[in-house]
């Protein structure tokens, strides 16, 4: 078991189409390991291991080239997305018992390149707050210190992968749920650009905030199961086509970068002196590899205003049924962002996606000039998990529970696919990611650049740990 959970998805992966290990063998190191670790963290809260044993058996009857691109590889998915016959809660007490009869389009797609669902991973109350705790199932504990937050709202998946129970994980992001916990659990995640991955549409049946994508140990093992997520279904209006070439294939042989920039706050944000300084160090390490570092970046300064007023109406839009008939079941945070959303003003809506538009053409512009942006994925280190949110930062108090995450939710107005990578820990030992971003669907570029920091920064040993 322990060989088994320090191997990477790609070793697995490979492993399972030589026939030198079955997805059974899996199966069965994945539930020791979440018994020995899982009561710690709480980050599985709900398995299934009985549906991902029938699922392994069938996809062994196959031929090996018959089994997808996963082959046979488990898969975690967010308790954000149903499962058949899985209990799915969204993290609030409204679904404590709702088991679905369908799948969403994610794990139709994973399951028919050779995943198979075991788990569903932790998330706060239908993904609210960059904090992973909710009133079905309690608080999701960071493995690198357990007093600790994961982040969120993909912190059960971060937090399976730091600790060895997961090799990939499916996540979501709107304002940074999928990097957060990625920086704040010393793991890669990847935002990818809207419609790379389908997925259910939902009541907002064009939204380009809140996608879908994957998350790992390595940049390669991002990649990898990104191959087996992307690609278009014609229930997701925004779906992209697959492209012609591989991702893993990128990070293996990656282009050439000329020049890459890097900005510790967007100049839009406070952030935490040691987590800028870390980041920024790690940047600069792309000089050793030829590549010119700038300090930089496009004008984002219209971000935080839009954010607040898109992410509201989405809000509004998406849950204002629950809002009327369970109003006491759901916790502030949703209750304010709903009822936000619901006095807004067409003026103020027309005004959002104006500035929206701005920001995709000047983010469009910037990487015309520089090959990826970097910056803190997250703008402090993991903070005590009692803590609902970031209140505060380098001196200054925020106004909403959502202010803090400025760093990430600006580049999601972008359009622009971005991944969180470790980069270093903090004196108290505690990780921190940094966050890479390149030109919408350059989802290649991004995963063939940061592999290269990767190689330069050694850290991809470092997970997983048992928790401390």
């Amino acid at each position: 078991m322990t060989e088994l959970v320090r191997l990477t998805a790609c070793d697995i992966v490979d492993r399972l189409r030589a026939e030198a290990l079955t997805p059974l063998d899996l199966l069965d190191a994945l539930e020791a390991r979440i018994a020995a670790v899982d009561g710690t963290v709480n980050a599985l809260p709900t398995l299934c291991f009985d549906r991902a044993r029938s699922h392994a058996r069938s996809l062994m009857e196959k031929p090996v080239a018959d089994r997808g691109r996963l082959a046979g590889l488990p898969v975690p998915i967010k308790d954000l997305a149903e499962v058949a016959g899985v209990r799915t809660t969204f993290g609030s007490p409204i679904y404590r018992d709702h088991v679905p009869d369908r799948s969403d389009i994610l794990v139709e797609h994973l399951e028919a390149e050779g995943g198979i669902v075991y788990a569903k991973s932790a998330t706060p109350e239908f993904g609210a707050g960059a904090n992973t705790f909710n009133e079905v199932f309690g608080a999701t504990l960071n493995p690198w210190d357990t007093t600790r937050s994961a982040a969120g709202s993909s912190g059960g998946a971060a937090v399976a992968l730091a600790t060895g129970m997961a090799w990939v994980a499916h996540g979501s992001d709107l304002g940074g749920s999928l990097r957060n916990p990625a920086s704040f659990c010393g793991i890669v995640g990847l935002r990818p650009s809207p419609g790379r991955v389908a997925h259910d549409p939902g009541v907002v049946a064009d939204d380009l905030l809140g996608v879908d994508g994957p998350m790992a140990r390595t940049v390669e093992d991002v990649a990898l199961l990104l191959d087996a997520m992307a690609g278009e279904d014609p229930r997701d209006p925004v779906s992209l086509p697959r492209e012609p070439d591989s991702y893993r294939d990128a990070v293996r042989r990656p282009g050439r970068l000329r020049r890459v920039a890097f900005s510790a706050d967007l100049g839009i944000t406070p952030v935490d002196p040691e987590v800028a300084e870390i980041c920024r160090r790690a940047a600069h390490r792309f000089a050793e590899l030829g590549v010119e570092v700038v300090e930089a970046h496009p004008d984002l300064s219209e971000a935080p205003e839009t954010f607040q007023t898109l992410r509201a109406a989405g809000y509004a839009a998406s849950h204002l049924a629950k809002l009327e008939a369970h109003r006491d079941l759901l916790k502030p945070e949703v209750v304010w962002n709903i009822e936000k959303g619901l006095q807004l003003s067409m003026r103020e809506l027309i005004a959002a996606e104006e500035a929206r538009g701005r920001l995709i053409a000047q983010a469009n512009a910037f990487f015309d000039d520089h090959d990826l942006l970097m910056t803190p994925a997250t703008i402090v280190p993991p903070f005590p998990v009692e803590e609902r949110y970031v209140a505060e930062c380098a001196g200054k108090t925020f106004d909403t529970y959502i202010d803090w995450l400025a760093i990430a939710f600006s580049i999601t107005l972008t359009t622009c696919p971005a991944l969180s990578l470790p980069c270093g820990f903090t004196s108290k030992g505690l990780p921190v990611g940094l966050q890479v971003v390149a030109r919408p669907r350059g989802e290649a570029r991004l995963l063939g650049g940061a592999a290269q920091l990767e190689c330069l920064l050694g850290l991809r040993d470092e997970t997983p740990i048992d928790p401390r």
